[in-house]
């Protein structure tokens, strides 16, 4: 019968099926001849030691057994023309999965979403890397797909307590990923090929009778005797429904506005905020790999680093080996950082995030601004770098070891940052306390990872839009609002998700339950 084995194989052995074979047959003492097929369960990288090594799990099936591997197809789904209809507001991970269950349950969805279609955002994307021109609906935040489709497409998620996380990587690979991403360690599907997965997935909503609409911002939510009634759109219109999916992103600050105007129950959330760091890939590649060059098997090395500094963490975030950094502000006036790679992670530097934990008594200068003050926080500090950088969508900058310094950088070489960068002394963008702590955790960073500190290094700034700065708190039960009845804050925006998987778990989730208080 067929065995399921663990092992430890040289890269290129583990992406070379001849040689795996070999390495197999050797291993069980059987002839090559013997086994007919090799099911690759999982695949991580090991490089604890010079000599790297790539874990396995795999399935051998012999000859004459037959081979059982299962089939990944899309759920049975349901003509919902006709059915009830519940309003799900943002067409990101988690307002996606939320359609899509909606749809599986038999109930229609009516997405509602402020940015354009996933191809159409593309010349809106090109306008703020090359004109410096901020669309405030569509941009790297906002439109079909949400932060993740153009910023990565990230599947990794620690989240594992939240739900079913392989029932969304299948989903996905079902909607056309490489099926890598159900055997990967820290599963990627590239910002190149994420566009067409969530172009299907839109599809498939409209084909079974769900209805998605573009370019339709809400700019007022009807609530009657602590109910939804529905919402009213940019242009005036009414859309009636009794249960809203508010799936809105972390950076929908018009909703979070439009919730405290109407005396809808929202929290200041802590968050973390930061700088996002560029290296030469080649130098990543020897610090994390002990070697000169990685060769050919072995992938852009990623890396993951957390220390304590002054009681607060600092740590990397979506990091993004052989990638770019983006500009992914939502409004002109500020400016704001994040990073992505293609598929091939085949770009010549690595960045991520380099972010400090915040807590609530850190907003009190914005204290007036009450379940708000985070987000003015957050805002403050892209605005200020906007003015400091030059007031276009040019960064501030500075090399890593002048920032411990500070000192401002003579000169800045040209990064992966498209719109360009500006030489600042960081120290201006962000409060002493900030600054302080990351001052003092580059020098720690270096010290675990030798070569990291470097002013090869270049430090762009904010990195800001880690998390949302609110939460609208719902019932543990229900998934709904605890004042308004038929409201289901959901994902990011809301607070309860952190990246795609997750988000896509919650949208799940809230669809669920949704459909639940319909029966």
């Amino acid at each position: 019968m067929p065995r399921e084995l663990l092992i430890q194989v040289a890269p290129e052995v583990a992406v070379n099926p001849v040689l795996l074979k070999d390495h197999l047959a050797r291993l069980m003492h059987v002839k090559i001849a013997d086994i007919q097929h090799i099911a690759i369960l999982k695949r991580s990288i090991d490089a604890r030691q010079r000599a790297i090594k790539i874990n396995l799990k795999v399935t051998v099936f012999f000859q004459d057994e037959p081979i059982v591997e299962s089939k990944i197809e899309l759920p049975q789904y349901k003509d919902v023309s006709n059915a009830p209809e519940v309003i799900v507001v943002g067409a990101g991970p988690a307002g996606l999965f939320a359609a899509l269950q909606l749809v599986e349950l038999g109930v229609k969805p009516i997405v509602v979403e402020r940015g354009k279609d996933v191809r159409g955002r593309r010349r809106d994307l090109k306008a703020i890397n090359r004109d410096h021109i901020v669309n405030e609906d569509s941009n790297y935040c906002f439109g079909e797909g949400g932060a993740g489709t153009y910023s990565d497409g990230k599947l990794y998620t620690r989240s594992k307590k939240r739900g079913d996380v392989d029932r969304i990587l299948q989903l996905l690979v079902a909607f056309g990923a490489t099926p890598d991403i159900l055997v990967d360690a820290h599963p990627h599907i590239g910002t190149n090929k994420l566009p067409q997965i969530i172009q299907d997935i839109r599809d498939k909503i409209i084909e079974y009778g769900g209805k998605v609409l573009f370019e339709t911002r809400v700019s007022d939510i009807l609530i009657k005797n602590s109910e939804v009634q529905g919402i009213i759109t940019q242009n005036g219109d009414v859309i009636e429904a009794k249960k809203i999916i508010l799936a809105t992103g972390h950076s929908a600050r018009d909703i979070f506005e439009l919730l405290d105007r109407k005396k809808v129950l929202i929290e200041a959330k802590p968050f973390a905020l930061g700088v996002r760091a560029e290296h030469p890939q080649s130098l990543i590649d020897s610090i994390q790999y002990s070697c000169d060059f990685r060769g050919e098997f072995l992938p852009p090395a990623p890396y993951s680093i957390v220390k304590q500094v002054n009681g607060r963490g600092m740590y990397s975030f979506c990091m993004c080996p052989g990638g770019v950094i983006a500009p992914c502000a939502t409004s002109p006036g500020e400016v704001v950082t994040n990073g992505w790679s293609p598929s091939k992670r085949d770009q010549a530097t690595a960045n991520s995030g380099i972010v400090v934990e915040l807590k609530l008594e850190d907003f009190k200068p914005f204290a007036k601004f009450g379940a708000l003050a985070g987000m003015e926080f957050q805002k403050a500090i892209e605005q200020k770098a906007w003015y400091l950088a030059g007031q276009t969508q040019r960064v501030p900058a500075q090399r890593m070891v002048d920032f411990t310094q500070s000192k401002v950088s003579v000169d800045i070489p040209k990064t992966s940052y498209v719109p360009g960068t500006t030489s600042v002394e960081l120290g201006q963008v962000f409060p002493g306390f900030l600054t302080q702590i990351m001052r003092e955790g580059f020098v720690q960073f270096g010290k675990s990872m030798r070569g990291y500190y470097t002013n090869e290094a270049i430090l762009h700034a904010p990195e800001s839009r880690t998390s949302s700065p609110v939460r609208i708190p719902r019932d543990n039960e229900t998934l709904e609002h605890l004042q308004i009845k038929g409201l289901y804050p959901c994902g990011e925006g809301a607070g309860y998700a952190g990246g795609i998987i997750s988000a896509a778990i919650d949208g799940e989730k809230c669809a669920i339950k949704c459909v639940e208080s319909l029966r």
